[in-house]
């Protein structure tokens, strides 16, 4: 799988790949001869895997032979031919199946690989790394349970300290694939088949409606090994339509002849856009794959230049930016990692400039390959690997930072195969979006994909308050009130949201369920009106969604009523006990509901006046009037309502309003309407 960085970071042939072998210009591996291990004989590894065969005896060593020219010319392809057309006369030959193995594997091909190294174990081939391959090529055509038994088996006898960690580190992984098998979502992955072809298209990128992404479409091929160069294309989209008639290679300012190009992004603002490039086959070009940055001065892209940030004599690509722009993420075999590929950052620093080179660290990285990182909306890494748990080859992962605590979550079944999966990126976060992947049922090689994420708890619901503000009239009817303020408070009295309404009076808040709420409206010369809202009981169940997006309204009004000076307003069931000036409790409640209003209303003066009824002397109902509305005015001043704003005046028995006068036959109740207190504005000051 080290192949497989530099065959998908800008050449999706593994011809680009570097093992840890001395490369060519075109950083392709030249062959090292297998070293001798400690490996047991046949009989010792109880036929592990899917070794057959019960040879009793140590086998002997196999006779070095010639490597193939077209193996040592890293001409991958050729190298099976040959070496098949030698099986076919020695079909048992551990040599001869080797390097066909490693050849599929050079060739990304890996699960072609299989037999090819069972026979060459059997046959008692000699290489340390063997059984890695193996492994993997098992674990590549889902033979979960022989690579674990293969691995399990090596680590008996395995002297080389990286090889055994590497084992470890993928027989832990093996142990829990049935965990991320349970991460199973709604996910309907379909092959973007109008711009696929049979040769590689790889590494999509969603921008302005137009997708991107590098083909080896109708190119020039290398000469020596008959594969494609590739270049940058794009694709008009509706959402994950795709227009096939609009596919257009870029420009020349990005694409040249005999080099390979591949892995774009675009700054969010679409004002530069970093690519990756390398690998020309004549020498001429550079040796490396390296990032390039072009920006766009008066509606035209400058000439792309090197970044500062390539290394050289390494392989630089996949980039990606942040959510603001201002953070790249690239993948890169640089020295100093922790092991093939591993996912680095740049950042912009005040200069303008991309500096300060970062490793995303051990919890991203591992001593295998990470590349093709992506940053969606809601700032979470997606990048592929073959490192962590997965259930072949390259698995697209998630990474998510909560509180300075990343953890790691692979996609699962529904987005990864045994094969390579890569290159994720959104269109519609967190619904549709791209990848590529080399699955069986494609067309050719590397194919993208589109995919629809119909998980049930994806499917998002908005709670929405609405309303209208009306005022009310001196006949009793309501007409709409327009210029209303009207504020969206916490029970706490904390302005959630505000806003005001226009002609039509109508207002419109998102509000969240399960919680209560405060209404006020406010509006010069109109006492400001507040009004309690909840949601709670109105929850809809995350199951009941059927569409994507849901909108749930609240409906709740408010009638604002006129400030006129002089206007007596009743204080309803503000009573008091015969011959009693003390504040009731259930007076106490409607007096709080006046201690409200004089909050929400600052700029007014008001006159408290108490009544009686006729039962006593005059002067006596007059004076208990008096200490009635004295009372009053003193519990609104101990609610906290200034004593300026305060007049308390008592009537008595002099404005009764019913016809209980001296010597009326009336009931208590008809006494008790006259026992009651009022207010008035007296001043009002308009700010």
């Amino acid at each position: 799988m080290r192949n497989r960085i530099k065959y998908i970071g800008i050449l999706m042939i593994a011809l680009l790949v570097g093992c840890k072998s001395s490369q060519n210009f075109l950083g392709v591996d030249t062959p090292t001869p297998p070293s001798k291990n400690n490996r047991p004989t046949n009989n010792q590894t109880n036929n592990v895997g899917s070794l057959t065969g019960g040879v009793e005896a140590e086998i002997e060593k196999p006779k070095e032979a010639k490597v193939k020219k077209s193996y040592e010319n890293a001409n991958y392809n050729l190298a099976i031919e040959d070496y098949k057309k030698e099986l076919e006369a020695d079909p048992e030959s551990p040599v001869f199946n080797y390097y066909v193995a490693e050849s599929y594997r050079k060739t990304n091909r890996i699960y072609e690989a299989t037999n090819y190294y069972a026979k060459a174990i059997e046959g008692g081939f000699a290489d340390d790394e063997m059984e890695l391959h193996y492994a993997q090529a098992l674990k590549s055509t889902e033979r979960y349970i022989d690579a674990k038994n293969v691995l399990q088996t090596y680590l008996q006898y395995a002297t080389v300290e990286s090889f055994v960690d590497r084992a470890k580190s993928e027989l832990n992984n093996l142990n829990k694939l049935d965990s991320i098998s349970l991460n199973v979502r709604n996910i309907d992955v379909k092959n973007a088949e109008g711009i696929n072809t049979e040769n590689a298209e790889y590494s999509p990128y969603f921008f302005n409606n137009e997708l991107y992404f590098a083909t080896g479409r109708e190119q020039a091929k290398f000469e020596r090994y008959g594969i494609p160069f590739t270049d940058l294309y794009k694709v008009q989209t509706n959402g994950l339509n795709m227009d096939a008639s609009s596919i257009e290679k870029l420009s020349d300012l990005f694409n040249d002849e005999e080099i390979n190009e591949g892995s774009i992004a675009f700054s969010p603002d679409g004002n530069s856009v970093v690519f990756a490039k390398g690998n020309s086959a004549d020498k001429r070009g550079r040796f490396n794959i390296d990032l390039f940055i072009s920006t766009k001065k008066n509606g035209e892209w400058s000439e792309p230049q090197l970044m500062p940030i390539n290394s050289p004599d390494s392989w630089d690509s996949s980039p990606t930016f942040s959510g603001d722009g201002k953070t790249i993420y690239f993948a890169s075999d640089r020295p100093g990692g922790l092991g093939g590929s591993d996912i680095y950052r740049t950042r912009l620093n005040e200069r303008g400039r991309w500096a300060d080179v970062q490793n995303m660290g051990p919890t991203i990285n591992t001593p295998e390959d990470e590349m093709f990182p992506y940053v969606s909306p809601d700032n979470k890494l997606y990048f592929s690997s073959t490192g962590h748990a997965g259930f072949g080859m390259l698995d697209v992962f998630v990474a998510i930072n909560e509180g300075g605590n990343i953890t790691i979550a692979n996609m699962g079944p529904s987005i990864n195969s045994s094969y390579d999966d890569f290159g994720l990126v959104y269109s519609d976060f967190p619904f549709e979006g791209f990848f590529s992947s080399n699955r069986p049922g494609g067309k050719g090689d590397d194919d993208i994909y589109t995919f629809v994420d119909n998980s049930s708890d994806l499917k998002k619901i908005e709670y929405i308050l609405a309303g209208v503000t009306y005022q009310l009239n001196e006949d009793s009817t309501q007409s709409v009130l327009p210029d209303v303020r009207v504020k969206l408070m916490s029970t706490d009295n904390q302005i959630v949201d505000d806003q005001v309404t226009g002609r039509g009076g109508v207002f419109q808040f998102k509000v969240d369920p399960e919680k209560e709420y405060i209404l006020l409206g406010e509006k010069a010369n109109f006492f400001a009106k507040r009004r309690a809202f909840s949601t709670i009981g109105g929850e809809v169940k995350q199951e009941d969604l059927v569409e994507r997006f849901t909108t749930k309204k609240f409906e709740s009004s408010l009638t604002l009523d006129p400030i006129i000076l002089e206007k007596t307003i009743v204080l309803q069931n503000i009573y008091y006990d015969l011959n009693k000036a003390e504040i009731r409790p259930d007076a106490a409640i409607e007096l709080d509901k006046l201690v409200e209003l004089l909050k929400d209303n600052p700029n007014i003066k008001i006159e408290l006046s108490s009544h009686t009824d006729s039962r006593a002397e005059d002067a006596f109902n007059l004076d208990l009037s008096e200490r009635r509305a004295q009372a009053a005015v003193r519990y609104l001043i101990l609610k906290g309502i200034s004593q300026n704003r305060l007049v308390a005046k008592g009537y008595g028995e002099s404005q009764l309003i019913n016809g209980c006068g001296n010597d009326a036959d009336c009931t208590e109740e008809q006494h008790q309407q006259n026992r009651r207190t009022e207010f008035k504005v007296i001043e009002y000051k308009d700010n």
